[in-house]
């Protein structure tokens, strides 16, 4: 059961373009931490939060699919979403959407929540499930099953 899904909007202005008029690929990649840290950041898991703690989350691989070209001055929409969490593993997907729904980029993460004292990875707190619109119990019952 995939975790609640935020919608960030968000309007494409000059900073975001390359010399073609249109977001440079690695933009979208910023886009989409942005979306993140805001999804969190509402969830109650912002940066004071992650610096009391010593923990935050960590991106550990991502493959983003460019489907449709974002211009100067377009409305668009990032949704976010956990589709799993196994162990301490999390697969997040993104997607950028335009006013007409078509999906412009998509993304999918691979996460952890990583311990800064620790320098590791570790299994996810009840405060960082809620963070991310899950509950502790759906990810003990996902993480016994095989």
């Amino acid at each position: 059961m995939p975790s609640l899904r935020h919608e960030y909007p968000l309007l494409i202005i000059e900073r975001h373009l390359d010399t073609f008029g249109h977001v440079n690929n690695a933009m979208y990649l910023e886009i989409f931490e942005q979306a993140r840290w805001q999804w969190i950041t509402e969830g109650g898991f912002g940066l004071d939060r992650v610096r009391e703690l010593g923990q935050g989350p960590t991106v550990l691989e991502c493959q983003v699919h460019f489907r449709r070209e974002l211009r100067n001055r377009s409305r668009v929409t990032v949704t976010s979403e956990v589709e799993s969490y196994v162990g301490k593993i999390a697969r997040v997907h993104q997607e950028i959407r335009l006013e007409s729904g078509d999906v412009a980029c998509d993304a999918d993460f691979i996460v952890g929540l990583f311990d800064t004292k620790q320098r590791k990875l570790i299994d996810p707190t009840p405060a960082w499930l809620a963070g991310v619109g899950l509950r502790l119990e759906d990810w003990q019952a996902r993480s016994k099953s095989p």
